[in-house]
């Protein structure tokens, strides 16, 4: 996996799962949800919890996470190479 690290726009499902992740321009609908999973985030560094979810969206395997909190940022973290 590559590390991308950039922050993206997600439209969510009902109960908050991924449904198509904006990136690039391109708008990629999730096909499976392939795991996810819970982290407290970097403590030290003052990050909100966050969920976490590995994805097939189209041709492009990633890992898009969600910020606890009132902004509630979604950023693509990584993506299969």
């Amino acid at each position: 996996m590559k590390a991308v690290q950039q922050e993206v726009r997600v439209i969510v499902r009902e109960g908050g799962h991924p449904r198509q992740v904006i990136w690039q321009g391109r708008t990629l609908t999730v096909l499976t949800i392939l795991d996810e999973w819970r982290t407290g985030g970097r403590w030290w560094l003052d990050e909100p919890p966050r969920d976490c979810y590995l994805v097939q969206a189209g041709d492009l395997t990633a890992e898009v996470h969600h910020e606890d909190g009132p902004e509630g940022r979604w950023w693509l973290a990584r993506i299969q190479d």
